[in-house]
């Protein structure tokens, strides 16, 4: 079986704490290979609205749902993936390079970010055709 570039989003576990006083999950150090340089969290998102739209040039992402579930759906431009977040001990790892959209936002979600650079709008591809000509595949 061919990899495609979708096989690179993981799902990463973040380590898990437990005891009688409940959980504790920590990011730190080789949690996921990027030095975090930017955090942020999507909340109140309307359960018939989306997120996203849009892919990253070179910034990585760590996306962890925090409380509640919503769906991501990826694109390589030749493959797409759905995984739906609904654990606060796990994350999703997603490359540079893939279109990204969050939707069916449960009442009462969190989805925190974990960024490996600042907010830097030329980073950003936020039309999908110009995604495909930055993949090569128009």
């Amino acid at each position: 079986m061919n990899n495609t570039i979708i096989d690179s989003v993981k799902l990463v576990d973040i380590p898990k704490i437990k005891d009688v006083r409940g959980n504790l999950s920590v990011v730190e150090k080789d949690t996921i290979p990027f030095d975090i340089k930017r955090v942020y969290y999507l909340y109140d998102v309307p359960s018939d609205a989306y997120r996203g739209g849009h892919a990253h040039k070179e910034q990585l992402e760590l996306l962890i749902a925090l409380s509640g579930s919503f769906e991501v759906t990826l694109d390589d431009g030749k493959s797409k993936r759905s995984i739906i977040l609904n654990k606060p001990n796990k994350g999703l790892l997603i490359p540079k390079g893939i279109w990204r959209e969050l939707q069916d936002f449960s009442s009462g979600s969190v989805c925190l970010v974990l960024a490996s650079d600042v907010f830097d709008e030329e980073d950003y591809i936020r039309d999908y055709n110009d995604f495909l000509s930055f993949k090569n595949f128009i």
